[in-house]
């Protein structure tokens, strides 16, 4: 019989572990790499062979689709005993396996004075190591990976035909004796002698900032006590770093994770966790004004080997790149970034992967980041055709749907500059290579005229014969989280930054009845006048100012001269309704935060005041035709005296009642029975506890996201659904 597996089923151990079920079970016949998917015929019970291969899959191995048909006739097999055969092009569709933290068996062997691979940088086996990262094109075979210019030498040869060896057809298969190799740099780009990764760790621990080059790009890094110098270098005065620690007893001197948290630190995918952080001087440094700081663990050979040889328990670790631009690739690229040392490995990155964000909330992930080590993923998708989604402009992700299935591409960055864009198109294009998406039925951009992930979207239409479809940017969140949750009709919040509404304006405060073919806007917060346009996300005082002089009150933020000239913009600026805005203004007005130096700062400095405040202030948010009286509310603030945390939460949860009262009024007319709520302002997890917990008091469930990021990085997503819903009419 022929079995035909789809899944993560190469570059995982797969085909070895199929030749023992099928030798244990005295079985004759084959298996094979077909492209993205593996041939396996066997002269035997495939029902029983199927069950043996599910109870024996290798840890990074998973099936999607598993079909038995007729084979090869009995008298054929039974002169091949049990091969693995020679790979075939076959089908197209992704079968990549994520690049994987590098497993316990090889951390053994490298630090292992006996074995062969003592202190090698580049150990891995089929459990673990770069997948992603390195490999060109299916089937997964090592002339296909960027490993193609490692010749095995004779003991991983030996190893590799070994069919009782951990590294049994292992494609990417090294040692230090034939695999890719460090090397160290100065400052100038010259060579340093001696060994590498002991020298670079000596130099960190000497105060140099260095980058450092990993399976998927490169990192800046440097230790926490050069941190006030790399801040002021790297011109990053309050923005915070990720750190990355030694091990799970420095993440509790650092932060305090809960067992969900520790799960997610020590899982496989390695992602950078956003946790409660230890209040101290060093913390407060690395985030400034936050109450949580991302923290992740080593993942990679050389990492592990970094920290074998440092005095310190933890480093800055942050994507190597000019701002604005994609994390660099090129050993030239990183030279011009002025570093003082460099270290760097001879083997190619083929696809750049910035490490994964993401944070905990009552057990469940929240993706704020979704990237190395969780792409490539697919999601189920409802629709037949395919689309593809370009995303907004600001913390994108491409998205390309095709079978039925969704594939996100990782984790691209902010379309500003030439080199994002040309990034986005790259990762799109290895997309449909693998898939096989020759043809592509349409393209979905969003609304706003500037974004240049629309210019993109026409030229690629125009280039492939697409429709260009024209997604409005929180109808996109909404179909996203539909997406998600295998549903064809929500009633949604859509609470972010901004997003280009159907009437031109600033939208981020929304409520949303949606289905794919159509949203209408059932509610939303009173819009505010954004003084100077731009400036104003900026300079948030111009924000309290707009409200005061909306409520003839004086602001005091500004000179007499200053405040004439922004009281004339106030009926011929931008407006917004956007939650982004309004918290902005709340963190400003508390004296927390009063000018945005990085994306969503002030929010989220409000955030640890939300976290610790008790809602004892009796405000209320008046609804007038499904708009959500944002200004008088805050004439109720302007009027109140208190502690800033319980002011905060009184404020936010008056707010959210009020939209919630409305999405919950429109659910219940439509016969659901939950709403959901997205968007960048879903990140914060005491919106997200208070909009459930009022929710359900009206007797609602509240959808969250799960296999999507809240954020923009959803947004392809939802212009594929509505792209190709479409297509119906």
């Amino acid at each position: 019989m022929r079995i035909t597996v789809r899944g993560i089923v190469q570059g995982v151990g797969f085909r070895p572990t199929v030749q023992r079920v099928a030798t244990l079970l005295g079985m004759h016949g084959y298996v094979q790499n077909n492209g993205s998917n593996v041939i396996i015929e066997v002269d035997g019970d495939a029902e029983r062979f199927v069950i043996e291969l599910r109870n024996s899959l290798p840890p990074l191995a998973r099936l999607d689709s598993v079909e038995i048909s007729a084979g090869l006739p009995d008298a054929e097999l039974l002169t091949m005993g049990f091969q693995i055969v020679k790979s075939s092009s076959g089908q197209k569709g992704v079968g990549i396996p994520n690049d994987t933290a590098i497993c316990y068996n090889c951390q053994k062997e490298m630090f292992d004075p006996k074995d062969r691979r003592h202190l090698y940088a580049f150990t891995n086996c089929t459990d673990c190591g770069a997948r992603f990262s390195i490999i060109r094109d299916l089937p997964y075979d090592r002339e296909l990976t960027s490993m193609d210019r490692f010749p095995m030498c004779p003991d991983c040869r030996m190893e590799y035909m070994d069919p009782n060896a951990r590294r049994f057809h292992h494609q990417t298969i090294s040692c230090s004796n034939c695999g890719p190799k460090f090397r160290l740099h100065d400052g100038e780009g010259k060579p340093v002698a001696g060994e590498p990764i002991p020298s670079f760790a000596s130099m960190l621990d000497q105060g140099f900032i260095g980058v450092a080059k990993g399976w998927g790009g490169m990192h800046l890094c440097c230790t926490l006590a050069t941190l006030p110098r790399m801040r002021q270098w790297y011109r990053r005065k309050e923005k915070p770093f990720a750190i990355m620690v030694r091990d799970m007893y420095a993440v509790r001197k650092y932060a305090v994770p809960d067992r969900h948290e520790a799960e997610l630190l020590t899982s496989t995918h390695r992602p950078i966790v956003l946790l409660p952080k230890q209040d101290s001087e060093i913390t407060e440094l690395v985030a400034p004004g936050l109450g949580n700081i991302g923290v992740f663990l080593p993942y990679t050979e050389m990492q592990h080997l970094l920290f074998h040889e440092l005095k310190d328990d933890a480093l800055v670790m942050t994507s190597a790149n000019v701002p604005g631009e994609p994390m660099v690739l090129q050993d030239e690229d990183a030279l011009a970034l002025g570093a003082e040392c460099y270290l760097f490995h001879d083997r190619e990155i083929v696809n750049r992967c910035d490490d994964s964000v993401v944070r905990s909330f009552q057990n469940g992930t929240f993706y704020i980041r979704k990237s190395r080590g969780h792409i490539p993923v697919s999601i189920d998708f409802p629709f037949e055709g395919t689309a593809i989604g370009l995303g907004a402009q600001e913390s994108i992700a491409g998205a390309l749907a095709i079978g039925k299935k969704l594939y996100a591409t990782q984790y691209i960055g902010d379309a500003s500059s030439a080199g994002v864009l040309e990034f986005l198109e790259s990762a799109i294009a290895y997309q449909r290579r693998l898939l096989g998406a020759d043809t592509v039925d349409a393209i979905g951009i969003d609304l706003h005229p500037g974004y240049s992930t629309r210019r993109l979207g026409r030229r690629l239409a125009d280039a492939m014969g697409s429709r260009l479809v024209e997604v409005q940017h929180h109808w996109a969140h909404a179909a996203a989280l539909m997406v998600d949750h295998r549903i064809d009709e929500a009633v949604v919040l859509t609470l972010d930054g901004t997003g280009y509404g159907d009437d031109g304006n600033a939208w981020g405060g929304e409520v949303l009845h949606t289905t794919f073919d159509s949203h209408r806007r059932v509610g939303h917060l009173q819009e505010i006048p954004l003084l100077g346009g731009e400036k104003a996300v900026y300079d948030v005082k111009r924000l309290v100012f707009a409200i005061k002089e909306a409520l003839g009150q004086d602001c005091g933020y500004f000179t007499d001269f200053d405040s004439a000239l922004l009281r004339k913009m106030m009926t011929k600026s931008p407006r917004t309704t956007s939650m982004g805005r309004v918290l902005d203004a709340l963190s400003c007005y508390l004296g927390i935060c009063q000018y945005r130096s990085y994306d969503g700062e002030p929010a989220m400095k409000l955030e640890r005041y939300l976290e610790r405040g008790k809602p004892t202030f009796e405000m209320a948010a008046e609804v007038r035709d499904g708009v959500v009286q944002t200004i008088p509310l805050f004439a109720q603030l302007f009027e109140s005296e208190g502690r800033k945390e319980d002011l905060a939460i009184s404020f936010v949860k008056a707010l959210l009642g009020s939209l919630v009262d409305i999405a919950c009024l429109e659910a219940d007319s439509k016969g659901l029975g939950s709403i959901g709520l997205t968007g960048g302002v879903s990140y914060n997890a005491t919106v997200c506890r208070l909009t459930k917990e009022i929710a359900r008091s009206k007797g609602f469930e509240l959808l969250l996201p799960d296999q999507i990021p809240n954020g923009d990085g959803c947004i392809s997503t939802g212009q594929c659904a509505v792209a190709l819903s479409s297509r119906k009419g």
